[in-house]
């Protein structure tokens, strides 16, 4: 296993638990320090906690992901899996936002409107019922008109799921389907579901404590440089990996019987973490490996993809996040009276007027398993960081975390100096919406290459047909459908729900396009 994000790790679980391959077989190598990938959440109180998002989750779609987790013990729960404490807890707090979006006089904007126009109408069923083929490569931008990125939909949709307009028409409406069910409550948010905790501590954890008891073996601090290989019988082989770990090089060999399950590309790559007093750095590809890697790999081969198109264009990619630590409880109380939502029950609140188009989210407390309870952790995201801002007279990618939370401030009319201390950890994501930059089916590869013997794909940049990126549903079921065809597993996997096909599903959302 090449990378140790939520795609490898799965890949890992469901080798063992329905190919039966003993886990001391399986070694994992990622060059960060710990597990998890993208699915990360570090810190104390002291530093401040950190992580770079939040994933939300549903009940009715994840169909592969919550297969897996059926079969994870909780840590927290005698007897319970994760799924079942993960719904549990949703029982307890319940998805009902009360202040979804607000505007710069700091009120609620109605939304039981979606705002839509006629013509809104008609252009978004079009681009909803479009052929892929014909899609192509093309824009959202090029099927809706200007007036429709106005809508309180695409205001709510958008910073929901993180989509921009030049975004892909593609990925925009593979969206629209998958997730159907939200299109009637977006405003609300109810068909959310979260963890108890944040992702890596909810779901990293528990899973790689599963397949540590089965002996898998995980290296950390460990880049892979290179893939030797061989062509036989028309198909790629890999025969050896090239290795940095803890700076030495290394070369694993790779037997006849063996597989390799790769991580290609990574949302993540070139992040940069900041602090209250510097802001994160711009790296770029050059400062990452997972995109070399990719990009040698697909040198002259079409079906291992085209790495370029997702990888090339940071300035329609990125995006900033920032994670706040407070040790009083004056902010939570403040967003609790404003809102009408307890924490955990609200999801985002965007500022809608916010040049910077920023939101935040206040989860259940704790947010981390270490933390105390006169501890609060909150997390935001801001759509447009190169725009300079209505408090703060920068972009958001050059802010420290002070200045971070001063135009957050500025948006909800609080005097700082009533908030105890905090400490703002800001964070730049280069490539952290490139998987919904515009392509080709071409130009993601399939989890297993029809040309691959023993190579398999498993991340965010595989096909797989009308499922979504940027969900952790796509790296499970990618991880699933590799290691099911590599070891012929003729086990059926999970079937994307297709709730836009139920009419009543169709109907509510008819009534939800005209209010």
């Amino acid at each position: 296993m090449l990378g140790g994000g939520i795609g490898s790790l799965a890949a890992a679980a469901f080798l063992i638990r329905d190919g039966q391959i003993s886990g001391e077989t399986i070694c994992i190598l990622d060059a960060a320090p710990t597990m998890g990938g993208s699915l990360d959440g570090a810190g104390n109180a002291q530093q401040g906690y950190f992580m770079r998002g939040g994933r939300m989750f549903t009940a009715d779609n994840y169909e592969c992901t919550w297969d897996l987790f059926k079969t994870i013990p909780s840590l927290l729960r005698k007897d319970k899996s994760v799924f079942d404490e993960t719904m549990e807890f949703n029982e307890s707090y319940k998805a009902n936002s009360k202040a979804r979006l607000v505007d710069s006089r700091l009120a609620k904007v109605p939304v039981s409107s979606m705002g839509f126009s006629m013509q809104d109408r008609m252009e978004l069923l079009k681009l909803s019922n479009m052929e892929e083929e014909l899609l192509g490569s093309s824009c959202i931008t090029d099927w809706l008109s200007p007036e429709f990125f106005s809508t309180e939909f695409w205001l709510m949709w958008s910073t929901t799921f993180a989509f921009q307009p030049w975004h892909s028409a593609v990925e925009f409406k593979r969206y629209l389907h998958r997730f159907m069910l939200e299109f009637s409550r977006i405003e609300t948010l109810g068909g959310v579901r979260r963890t108890v905790y944040n992702q890596y501590d909810s779901l990293v954890v528990p899973l790689q404590f599963w397949l540590e008891q089965r002996h898998v073996r995980f290296v950390c601090d460990c880049v892979v440089t290179d893939l030797e290989h061989k062509i036989e019988e028309g198909k790629f082989v890999v025969t050896a990996i090239h290795t940095l770990c803890n700076g030495q090089a290394d070369v694993i060999q790779v037997n006849d019987d063996d597989l390799v399950f790769l991580q290609n590309g990574s949302m993540t790559d070139a992040s940069s973490i900041g602090s209250m007093q510097h802001a994160p750095a711009k790296l770029t590809k050059s400062d990452s490996h997972s995109w070399a890697l990719w990009e040698k790999l697909a040198k002259d081969r079409s079906d291992f993809g085209n790495p370029f198109v997702f990888n090339s264009n940071i300035a329609e990619s990125y995006w900033s996040s920032f994670t706040v630590t407070l040790n009083s409880p004056e902010f939570f109380n403040k967003m609790i009276r404003f809102s009408g939502n307890q924490p955990g029950t609200g999801g985002l609140v965007t500022f809608k007027d916010s040049n910077w188009m920023m939101s935040i989210v206040l989860a259940h407390q704790p947010h981390f398993a270490n933390q105390s309870p006169d501890i609060q952790v909150f997390w935001g995201y801001a759509l447009f960081p190169d725009r300079i801002g209505n408090y703060v007279a920068k972009p958001m990618s050059d802010c420290t975390g002070e200045e971070i939370l001063q135009e957050l401030f500025g948006h909800l009319r609080i005097d700082s100096e009533s908030i105890a201390p905090a400490n703002c950890v800001p964070c730049r994501m280069p490539y952290i919406t490139s998987m919904f930059m515009p392509r080709l089916h071409s130009d993601r590869p399939l989890p297993v290459p029809e040309k691959s013997k023993n190579l398999a794909f498993v991340s965010q940049f595989v096909e797989i047909a009308d499922d979504v990126v940027f969900t952790v549903e796509y790296s499970v079921r990618a991880a699933q459908m590799a290691v099911y065809q590599l070891l012929d597993i003729e086990l059926p996997i999970p079937s994307i729900t297709q709730h836009d096909k139920s009419l009543h599903t169709q109907f509510d959302v008819l009534l939800k396009a005209f209010k």
